[in-house]
């Protein structure tokens, strides 16, 4: 049993957490997303054989063709979205839950809803969060193109996975002038901003190149 402070019982994960999350610092502007990499437990969302390398900053393989992010990555994103406790967040692509859990510490977890293509991903981030205290994110096994309508409007939904272009129904369940984050792109990939402007379409700004796992369904 992991607990918030990131301990358990193969030893003390906390100096490796805190050095990791002074090292993604120099990428972020918000001090918030720093604190909330602190907070996290990443070596509770890989696997048992790759814990040695969990606070390393590198994507790390977490099954089923999938990975986990960097944490620089995370940071990264985390910082592009403006949120704010009680913000309400769509995120697609559960993976492990680690980037949940980052979220959930910025909006509080009652206040994420992330959706996964994987049922055996999903049912694996759900029983993980729910060992650190973070039970109240929400997951659900389905296609991250259709997002989750019943808990919509979003004031921001971000994808962990690249897609040639941010998702219409994703869109349409942000409300107006909330955010959107993705990877997209096919081949090359553009991690892109987008605000949602009040007639529905879409104000963006590239952030970089980035390269990321194909959306799957």
């Amino acid at each position: 049993m992991f607990d918030r402070f990131g301990t358990d019982d193969d030893g003390d994960y906390e100096s490796a957490r805190e050095r990791m999350a002074q090292t993604v610092a120099s990428h972020v502007d918000d001090d918030r997303v720093v604190a909330a990499l602190e907070s996290v437990p990443r070596h509770a969302f890989v696997p048992s054989d790759r814990r040695a390398s969990a606070y390393d900053d590198r994507p790390l393989p977490i099954g089923d063709g999938q990975t986990i992010s960097a944490p620089h990555m995370v940071a990264i994103m985390a910082d592009r979205l403006p949120l704010e406790a009680s913000d309400r967040v769509l995120e697609i692509g559960t993976g492990c839950g680690y980037h949940a859990a980052v979220t959930a510490e910025l909006v509080g977890p009652e206040n994420v809803y992330s959706v996964e293509y994987s049922e055996d991903l999903a049912e694996r981030a759900r029983e993980t969060l729910a060992e650190i205290d973070y039970g109240d994110v929400s997951v659900r096994v389905g296609d991250g193109r259709d997002g989750w309508d019943e808990h919509a409007p979003y004031d921001a939904a971000y994808a962990t996975c690249a897609a040639a272009e941010f998702p219409d129904p994703v869109v349409e369940q942000v409300r107006p002038v909330g955010e959107l984050l993705a990877p997209i792109g096919t081949g090359r990939q553009t991690l892109v901003k987008a605000t949602k402007r009040a007639d529905g379409t879409l104000e963006r700004s590239d952030h970089g190149g980035v390269r990321f796992v194909q959306m799957r369904g």
